[in-house]
This record gives structure tokens, C-alpha cells and sequence, in this order.
């Protein structure tokens, strides 16, 4: 009955799960549509004003080039006019000859003083009167082109003056006057040719238009009321309306009006919003289909892990599992649990078909948990942890100084001291192996580095064993953090030594390596790429087949009980791996063993060591040091520590005191000691925060577990970083350091 109540719990969970993130990817899309279609929408209106604009643009330049004929035109006129000496049979002749009176619908002459002696027109409605009148009009502008309407007839016009001496116009014979009537036909073409609508106005008269009459007169009063108006609507279609002045000065004015209709763009703005609708019930199907899927291959396997953890509990090993191949965290924690099983189950048929072999057996399983606790410990526990040790050794410490007079108290502290001290070399170790240790990565040239390590390993190294150094020239540069390195160096050459007890040779070298793609299939994990080799050569005992496959596990050692924590190597395993590289082990019994680590090659020069300088006390009392820690101990500890080095503390228990402790202090701050992990606010934010707040100030991370990186975007690449636990040395040393980083930036 359980595991039906169960498997429906978890049935109810997916369906909450799968409801709520459809609505979420539907919310999310119609969100999306939205904005698509009412940018689309916007889209449109700016390319209907454009396209209105740019019809007006078109019409002018079609008129533009009529006017240039009749100008044409116009001038042979009256080249033949002041031939004749103004004969008004000029007109009629002119109206007769097919070169002449092509594309013109009138021809008018004028005497000296303005008055028409001749006129034709291919209409009848245009009288003399009105002509003369016009023509009077025309010459009050002074105006050469322009525009006539009379008796419900546009004409453009051109007119052209001749005179009796033409370079020095001194002397007016006459006036010719070309024009061509615009009529409804003529409309119609600069409608096509414009795509649009147009409409003819004189003064508020609707003159001519593209419209049929019917709706004429719908568009008539809405141009008279028409002031900042663009939106015309005529029946069910809307247009865009953009006007243009043919004739200027003149009451009434002519007008051109442009209309571009929305229905075309309009159309396919629906279509658009249909595909968009289409699209959106697509993509949230999809995306139900997707969270389905998504949530039944997370929550199905989970369930049946569970249920196998709980029948593993009862003894059951043969409950199946869902194997899932994918690289997952589910599946990846499914399989590892299908090989502990497997294993338990190993063992407990050992156990009962061995009974002698039974305590070997116990010591082997409380052996992986041992590894499996030291892991939690390494990865969960290590920041309360070393903020304790970091208690303990300050305050130890402190009482160091304190009991000097007292022998056995003194002798007794600084066992406490001492013991912190072991205790947190070994959370180093252990934080290694786990490959969850702090870390402040460097250019490193190594040929320099183990330069520096031989000075200290020649005196660790027993005098029978002969130590040689090989450094490869124009060695390759690495990055990695320089004491991790140095804790590899040490414990390879430890561990080398520990294997010769009757004497021999230990080599290190260094070289440049290139491992080719045959190489690395015989040594992986090892992948290939340009690498800088550093190798540790021994001819001690060396190792058999099956312990060289082991000397990488956690507490793993040969040696006699007593003698070794089996974590030297694992720690150089963990150290490397974390550093990016591989290590190799080559070894037979009798015949030594050489230890290959290849660490990723760089094509950049090595970060220079920093100049220290002693800062003087009276500059530190003019400093100011804000330490934020959640853990009370440390911050009172931390306080103490930079109060003795003549600095004023300033204390905040969390990111949000901090703030408010630097927006109300008109002092400056001139450094920020801050905790990495922290409540509600973590170290990199709130360093960035009070950053922006004061530009000049300096930043100090504090961490005991988590890695740093000063290429991480979280911390500011200027900050500085201290490990815990920490000793009051370290603490001021790291202050003073930060510090004189800053004056010196200033200079």
C-alpha cells in the first residue's frame, strides 16, 4: 500500500510541476508575441507615413519633369513668336504643328502689356476672360510656372517672355504662355505611378480626386475638418493622408492630398499575428511536451532511486533500477549507488561464503566510509570548521604572548597551537584530495620555482640519497597556484625518499612535452595538447601492478601504522587535477618508480613576484579596516587582531550592516575584510557594493574552502585573498599588504 500512496504523491508532484511551468512557458510566450506584434504594428505606420512621403516625393518629381517640357516648349514658342514680330497666327500654328502641340493643351500670346491677343485650348471651357485673368494673377507672382484652374479645369503652366533685344532684356515684346491640362485620366496615371490615392483641392473645394464619387463625398467634409489629422477613414478602409501645396501666396490655394491605404499592409500584418498565434500554441505544446519529458526523466528516476535506497535498507540488492545513460547528475548518482550496491552485495556474498575473510572485509567497508565522511566533511563542513580552527589558533596565539612567565601554561597553549596547526594541514589534504581547496592561481615558470623548493628539499633529503635537478631551457609557463605546487613537489620527493631506506637517487626535471593522440590513448586520462612535464624519478622498491592502481585513494599506504595518513599522494592527485593537469606513474617492483605530472602549457610570461614594504605604525592608525563575518568568535577575533596592529576596526555581522555601516560613516574605509559565504549577502557582492560607494577601496577576501579565482567574474580582480584558518601574522601581513597595493596604485 505504501508504495502506491507513494508513486501517486509522486504522480500528484509532477502534475503541479507540469501545470505550473506550461502556464510559466505560456505566460512567457504570449509576453513575447505581444511585443512582436505591437513592434510589427509600429513597423507598419512608420513605413505607411514613408511610403506616403515618398509618393509626394514621386509626384513632385513627375511634375518636375512635365514642368521641363512645357519650359521646352514654351521657348521655341517664343523663339517663333519674336520671329514673327508677335503675329497672333503664331498660336494657331503652333496648336496645328504635331511637334509642337504634343503634350500641351494650351497655347496663349500676350503683348507687351499683358493682355491675350491669342489663345487655344483642346477645350472649350477655359474662355478668354478667364484666361486674362489668370494671366494677370501670374504676372502680380511673377512667377514663371505654376498652376491655373477655371471653369473646373487644372492647367500647369509655363510662361515665357521674349524681348526685342534678348541678351540685355531691356525691351518686352510679349508673353508666351504653354500649359497642359491635369484632368481625372491624368490623376489616375500619377496615382498608379505614386501607388496611392490622390486628391485635388482648391481652397476647400474638392476639385479632383482617384476616388469613385461615392465616396467623394464621404472624403469631402473630412478634409475640411482636417487640420493635424493623418488617419482618414472611408467606409471600412483607413488611410494615411499627407498633403502637399502646389500654389503659394494665392487665396485659395491648391492642394495635392495623398492617401496610402492601411488594408494592404494591414492584411498581412493579420496573417502575421495568425502565424504568431500559431507559432505561440506551438511553442507552449511544445514546451508542455519538453517540461513533461524533462520533469518524468528527473522525477521517474529519482522516485525508483529512492525506492532502491529503501529496499537496500531492507537487504533487498536485486530491486532494478532505472538505468539511464545520459550524463546527468540523476543518472550519474543512480549508477554510482548501482555500484555501491553492487559492491555491498559483493561483499556480503564474500562475507558469507568467507567467514575468514570477514574482518578484512569490515576494515575495507569502514574504510569507504571513512573516505565517503572525510568527503562531507572536506566539501560541507570546512568553512564552520576552519572558522573554529581559526579561534582556536588566534586565540592560542594571543595567551602564547600573554603566559610567558608561566612555563606550564606556556608549554600547554602552545600544544593547542600546535595541534590547530596539524588540524588544519590536515583539512588542507583533505580539501585537496576532494579538489575543493582555495586556490590563487599564477603564471608560474616551474624552473624557478623548483630552483626555490631544492634549497629546502636538500635538507629534508637523507645524505644517502644523491638529489639531482634537470631544468629544461625555454620552459613553458603554467598556470597554478604556486604553494599547491610546492605541496606536490614536497610530497613526491617525501614519498620517493620513504621508498629508498637503504639509499639511492632521486631526480627531478623539467621539459616542454607535446602528447600526440598515441601517447594519449596509452595514457589517460591524459588528453593531447602542449604540456610542461615535471617528473619526479626514484630507484627505490617501486610498486607491483596492484598496488600502483591504488596509490592515488585517500588513506591508502603501504607504510607500517603510525608512519602515514595515505594522503600524500592523493593529495597530489587532487592538487593537479584541480590545477587542470593529469599525473602518470610508471613502476615495477625493484626497479623504482618515476611520477609524471603534466600541467596545460601557456603561451605568457610569469606573473612577477610582489615587492613588500613594511608599513609604519603611524600610517596604520590613519587607516580604517571594515571586517564583516557572520561567525561571531572570528569577527571578535579578527578585530582583536587588526586593532593590535594599530589600524581602526570597524565590525559588521553581515552585508547589509556593512552597508549601512559605510553610508553613515563620514570617515573613510579604506579597506573591506569580508567572509566569502555569508547570510542574505555573499563577500563578492557586498565588495562590489561598498565599491561603488568609495572608489578607492581595497578589498580582502576570506574563505576556507571555496575556490578563488581572481579571472572569476564574482571577485573584483584588484581583491585580495586569505585563507582559513589564519594566524594574527598572516592576518596584518595580508592587510598591509592590500594596503600598500593601494598607495602605490595612487602614485
Amino acid at each position: 500500500m505504501k508504495p502506491i500512496l507513494k508513486s501517486r504523491t509522486n504522480l500528484r508532484l509532477r502534475t503541479k510541476l507540469l501545470v505550473w511551468l506550461v502556464l510559466f512557458t505560456a505566460a512567457l510566450t504570449s509576453a513575447t508575441l505581444l511585443v512582436v506584434r505591437h513592434s510589427a504594428q509600429a513597423q507598419v505606420h512608420r513605413q505607411i507615413e514613408q511610403d506616403a512621403r515618398n509618393a509626394l516625393l514621386t509626384i513632385q518629381a513627375v511634375q518636375h519633369q512635365r514642368e521641363m517640357m512645357l519650359t521646352r516648349k514654351a521657348d521655341l514658342l517664343a523663339t517663333l513668336a519674336f520671329i514673327r514680330n508677335g503675329d497672333a497666327r503664331t498660336i494657331q500654328d503652333a496648336s496645328e504643328d504635331p511637334w509642337q502641340s504634343g503634350d500641351c493643351d494650351l497655347f496663349a500670346l500676350a503683348d507687351r502689356k499683358g493682355r491675350i491677343i491669342a489663345l487655344h485650348t483642346t477645350s472649350l471651357r477655359l474662355s478668354l476672360a478667364n484666361a486674362q485673368e489668370l494671366l494677370r494673377r501670374s504676372l502680380r507672382e511673377d512667377s514663371g510656372t505654376g498652376w491655373w484652374f477655371a471653369s473646373g479645369q487644372l492647367f500647369q503652366v509655363v510662361l515665357q517672355p521674349y524681348y526685342d533685344d534678348e541678351p540685355g532684356k531691356s525691351r518686352l515684346l510679349g508673353t508666351v504662355i504653354v500649359g497642359r491640362e491635369l484632368d481625372a485620366s491624368g490623376a489616375g496615371d500619377l496615382g498608379r505611378i505614386s501607388s496611392s490615392h490622390l486628391v485635388f483641392r482648391y481652397g476647400n473645394n474638392l476639385m479632383m480626386s482617384t476616388f469613385p464619387p461615392s465616396k467623394e463625398l464621404e472624403l469631402a467634409p473630412q478634409l475640411e475638418e482636417r487640420s493635424a489629422r493623418e488617419d482618414i477613414q472611408i467606409g471600412k478602409e483607413r488611410f494615411f493622408a499627407s498633403s502637399l501645396a502646389l500654389t503659394f501666396g494665392t487665396d485659395p490655394a491648391l492642394n495635392l492630398t495623398v492617401l496610402k491605404s492601411y488594408d494592404e499592409v494591414t492584411a498581412s500584418l493579420k496573417r502575421l499575428n495568425r502565424l504568431l498565434l500559431g507559432l505561440g500554441l506551438a511553442a507552449v505544446l511544445a514546451g508542455g511536451v519538453l517540461v513533461f519529458v524533462i520533469s518524468d526523466r528527473s522525477t521517474r528516476p529519482m522516485a525508483c532511486l529512492a525506492e532502491g535506497v529503501r529496499a537496500l535498507e531492507q537487504g533487498d540488492y536485486t530491486y532494478p533500477l532505472k538505468s539511464n545513460a545520459g550524463g546527468d547528475e540523476v543518472a550519474q548518482v543512480t549508477r554510482a549507488f548501482e555500484d555501491m550496491r553492487n559492491t555491498l552485495q559483493r561483499n556480503e556474498e564474500q562475507r558469507q561464503q568467507h567467514e575468514v575473510q570477514r574482518q578484512q572485509l569490515e576494515v575495507q567497508l569502514r574504510q569507504a566510509q571513512k573516505m565517503d565522511a572525510m568527503g562531507r566533511l572536506a566539501g560541507g563542513v570546512a568553512h564552520d570548521f576552519n572558522n573554529l580552527l581559526t579561534v582556536i589558533k588566534g586565540n592560542s596565539s594571543l595567551l602564547v604572548e600573554c603566559l610567558q612567565s608561566d612555563d606550564r601554561l606556556l608549554g600547554r597553549t602552545r600544544q593547542i597551537e600546535s595541534a590547530a596547526d596539524r588540524a588544519a594541514s590536515l583539512t588542507r589534504q583533505l580539501l585537496a584530495f576532494c579538489r575543493m581547496q582555495v586556490l590563487e592561481p599564477k603564471i608560474l615558470d616551474l624552473n624557478v620555482l623548483v630552483s626555490e623548493m631544492c634549497k629546502l628539499l636538500r635538507r629534508l633529503i637523507r645524505e644517502d640519497i644523491a638529489f639531482t635537478f634537470h631544468a629544461s631551457e625555454s620552459l613553458g609557463r603554467v598556470k597554478a597556484d604556486p604553494g599547491q605546487i610546492e605541496q606536490v613537489i614536497m610530497n613526491l620527493a617525501v614519498n620517493a625518499g620513504d621508498a629508498m631506506p637503504s639509499g639511492g637517487s632521486l631526480t627531478i626535471e623539467t621539459r616542454n612535452v607535446t602528447v600526440n593522440g598515441e601517447c594519449a590513448l596509452a595514457r589517460p586520462p591524459i588528453l593531447p595538447g602542449e604540456y610542461v612535464l615535471l617528473a619526479v624519478t626514484d630507484t627505490g622498491h617501486g610498486m607491483d601492478a596492484e598496488t600502483k592502481a591504488r596509490i592515488f585513494e585517500p588513506f591508502f599506504t603501504t607504510k607500517e601504522q603510525g608512519k602515514g595518513t595515505g594522503l600524500g599522494l592523493a593529495t597530489v592527485y587532487g592538487i593537479v587535477k584541480q590545477s587542470g593537469g593529469c599525473v602518470w606513474v610508471e613502476s615495477e617492483p625493484e626497479k623504482g618508480a618515476r611520477f609524471e605530472v603534466y600541467l596545460p602549457l601557456l603561451d605568457e610570461a610569469a606573473e612577477p613576484a610582489a615587492c613588500e614594504e613594511i608599513a609604519a605604525t603611524l600610517v596604520r592608525r590613519r587607516k580604517t579596516v571594515l571586517i564583516v563575518e557572520d561567525e561571531e568568535a572570528v569577527r571578535e577575533l579578527a578585530s582583536e587582531f587588526v586593532k593590535s596592529a594599530g589600524y581602526t576596526v570597524l565590525t559588521a555581522r553581515d552585508g547589509t550592516e556593512a552597508l549601512a555601516i559605510a553610508e553613515k560613516s563620514d570617515e573613510p574605509i579604506h579597506l573591506l575584510v569580508t567572509d566569502v559565504v555569508m547570510p542574505e549577502m555573499r563577500g563578492p557582492e557586498l565588495a562590489k557594493r561598498l565599491k561603488s560607494l568609495r572608489a578607492n577601496l581595497r578589498i580582502v577576501y576570506m574563505s576556507g574552502y571555496l575556490e578563488y579565482n581572481r579571472g572569476n567574474e564574482d571577485f573584483l580582480e584588484e581583491g585580495f585573498f586569505l585563507q582559513k584558518p589564519f594566524s594574527r601574522d598572516t592576518l596584518v601581513h595580508k592587510v598591509g599588504e592590500a594596503l600598500r597595493n593601494n598607495s602605490k596604485s595612487r602614485t
